[in-house]
């Protein structure tokens, strides 16, 4: 690779009219360059395909993280799958678009900042991110849903056939920490996932009872034990940078309309490698 970036993007939301226009807009620099999309592409199976089989023919490499949304089984949708088995659709569907799943090997971005192993993830959250004061999951449960914050995933992500979604997220843990502990000792990476793997992001939440839906705190090492130049998510909506051990952590997501409208313009792809400089307004 020459002048090739590895970018990244996520919570795309194109039953949006105005994110579906962003969506076509997305070009790549030059014919090397990656891209990440660390989920939340759409609610239906086809709109998901449509995004991504346009983003496989216009970047050299698509390397996919599945979000939530893209795990629910909306009443109107006629691919009516639910939880493993949706999540596993999925991934054949981008498997014959040519892009990276978290079920495939791991590619190695070889252009500056390299060898790195790109690494889509899909960890789930187990509610462990709870309300202050909560000392069980059900009593979290309880306040978030006493305070009026409860996410859509509890009417519409079925975890079939594990009992619960923190069962589900358990069983994913440990099967991506065996993939990512076979990779070579020196193998350096950059961590891809949908949800943050660290409770930090999280802290600036506008309504905090929502961070329970928002990862485990199983993952909150991963970071350092897998050699992390870069940990790459979404989910919050808040894209920002926070360096941590050393590590850049990068929130990507393009996030609704009225979000993204009231910001300074910015490009909706954000750099991963070559790894950016610290910029001000990065937290440390």
């Amino acid at each position: 690779m020459g002048n090739g970036r590895l970018l990244a993007v996520s919570d795309l939301h194109i039953a949006h009219k105005d994110n579906r226009a962003v969506v076509e807009s997305l070009r790549p620099g030059s014919d090397e360059d990656w891209l990440i999309v660390a989920g939340d592409v759409a609610e239906e199976y086809a709109r998901v395909e449509w995004a991504l089989k346009l983003l496989s023919e216009r970047f050299a490499k698509v390397i996919w993280a599945p979000g939530n949304h893209e795990l629910w089984t909306p009443p109107d949708d006629p691919v009516d799958l639910r939880g493993e088995k949706r999540y596993l659709h999925l991934v054949e569907l981008c498997r014959g678009l040519g892009i990276a799943t978290p079920e495939d090997p791991y590619p190695v971005w070889e252009g500056e900042g390299g060898p790195v192993a790109v690494a889509p993830l899909f960890v789930l959250y187990d509610y462990s991110f709870r309300v202050p004061g909560a000392g069980t999951k059900e009593e979290s449960l309880r306040l978030a849903h006493a305070a009026g914050v409860v996410c859509t995933d509890e009417y519409l992500l079925h975890p079939d056939p594990y009992p619960g979604a923190d069962d589900w997220c358990r069983a994913r843990v440990a099967e991506t920490e065996r993939r990512l502990s076979a990779l070579d000792p020196g193998q350096r990476t950059v961590l891809v996932n949908h949800f943050p793997l660290t409770r930090e992001p999280t802290r600036v939440l506008r309504y905090p009872d929502f961070a329970q839906w928002c990862g485990t705190e199983l993952t909150a090492d991963w970071h350092l034990r897998f050699r992390a130049v870069s940990v790459v998510y979404g989910h919050l909506h808040i894209p920002r940078v926070i360096w941590r051990d050393g590590v850049r952590f990068e929130e990507v997501s393009l996030g609704y309309p009225r979000e993204w409208r009231p910001r300074p313009p910015r490009e909706p792809l954000r750099q991963i490698l070559p790894l950016p400089p610290r910029a001000q307004g990065d937290t440390w």
